[in-house]
């Protein structure tokens, strides 16, 4: 199963610390859902895991990801690919990020290829993954501001996301799309 996210979002920082703090690949992988960083390799190649628990089933993929970033355009790659040994599953990952200024701080863009197979594909609908990645999106983002908000860089190392819990996302997803159906009813009439 392949698909392709796309994302946006706001940043209360300028574009050029934001492209900053992206330079750091472990305090990221910090502020990513389910992430650990195991290992720098040098050269833009990180050795890492990341767990999700998607309703009944957890996968926690083991892999290698390289990333390429361009300081004059403050944007970015990452490519990465890992493999799930319980369960057999395996994915792939392209993401390119931008990051341009805005009247409140910056504007980060992402765009995400996903390729998925084994049992970790049965749970990857395109909009039930679409809408986790917003959730995910948005505690990137808050870890994103409290890093960048600490008053010292010890107390922004202690700063990490929390644990992914697959059952709260499908419920908060599922929500999120009785809500919105709710939202367009009330529009019609």
């Amino acid at each position: 199963m392949a698909m392709k996210i796309t994302q946006e979002f706001e940043v209360g920082r300028s574009a050029g610390t934001v492209f900053e703090f992206f330079q750091n690949v472990p305090e990221v992988a910090k502020c990513l859902p389910g992430a650990e960083l195991t290992e720098d390799k040098g050269g833009g190649v990180y050795a890492g895991k990341v767990s999700v628990q998607l309703g009944p089933m957890t996968a926690g993929f083991e892999g290698e990801a390289t990333v390429v970033s361009d300081p004059e355009g403050r944007t970015g790659r990452i490519v990465g690919k890992g493999a799930d040994k319980q369960g057999g599953s395996r994915g792939q990952v392209k993401v390119d990020y931008s990051i341009a200024g805005a009247e409140t701080g910056a504007v980060v863009t992402v765009e995400a290829e996903i390729t998925i197979s084994g049992a970790a594909a049965q749970f990857g609908r395109t909009g039930l993954v679409n809408q986790m990645s917003q959730r995910l999106i948005g505690d990137f983002v808050d870890c994103l501001e409290a890093k960048l908000g600490a008053e010292t860089t010890e107390v922004a190392e202690q700063i990490e996301a929390g644990e992914v819990k697959g059952f709260s996302l499908m419920l908060g997803s599922m929500w999120s799309g009785v809500t919105g159906m709710i939202k367009k009813l009330f529009r019609r009439g």
